[in-house]
């Protein structure tokens, strides 16, 4: 593959830093045989102990070890109790910054990403990984089996790796689905994109 893996240093800037830095970047999840590639299309920034909306703003538990760990690794939690979500930890070890993964362009292994949704073959790309919830269903992440999974290493099944894609154009709006810190302009996107997780046009 023609694309190197994000390397463990460029996540230890803060986590309105690397929100941006993902977009465009390639997620892979290799299931069985086959390579899911996706392109990272929309995140959201959380700033740990400095952010009420951060899971980690109560400090460090059993929970949130991962985010409080070296940066680069997936923390996967589930929300309502049914869709598991994708977060990479950043800043350096003992500072809890993450970024939501918040949407995804599938770009390799549609059908089996709607297999994984329990769609039909034809189902257009936002339906399989617009959303988080939706993308973890798509690329079949589990907390069970990938939360602390370190994203840098060519070993893990879950990548993010680096094409040379160019983002030419980025908004940048009020995170969304929170009701804490709701005001505060850390949502990233590749702006009008189809594959986006809510709406195709955004202030920036």
């Amino acid at each position: 593959m023609n694309a190197k893996l994000v390397p463990r240093a460029a996540y230890l800037e803060p986590p309105d830093h690397v929100a941006r830095m993902l977009l465009g970047k390639l997620l892979i999840r290799h299931q069985g045989k086959e390579a899911l590639v996706t392109r990272i299309v929309e995140t959201e920034a959380y700033f740990g102990l400095n952010d009420p909306a951060a899971h980690a703003f109560a400090g460090r538990t059993a929970r949130t070890e991962v985010l409080f760990g070296p940066p680069g690794h997936a923390y996967v939690y589930r929300i309502y109790g049914l869709h598991a979500c994708l977060n990479v930890s950043c800043e350096p070890p003992g500072h809890a910054g993450c970024v939501l993964i918040r949407a995804l362009e599938p770009l390799a292994g549609l059908a089996r990403m709607a297999v994984n949704r329990n769609l039909l073959p034809t189902a257009k790309p936002a339906q399989l990984t617009a959303g988080p919830g939706r993308l973890c269903q798509a690329l079949a992440i589990t907390r069970a089996t990938h939360n602390g999974m370190d994203l840098t290493s060519p070993a893990s099944d879950l990548q993010i790796r680096d094409d040379g894609f160019i983002t030419e154009q980025i908004a940048i709006t009020p995170r969304i689905g929170i009701t804490k810190a709701a005001e505060r302009l850390l949502r990233y996107t590749l702006a009008a994109h189809p594959c986006l997780s809510r709406g195709r046009y955004h202030r920036g």
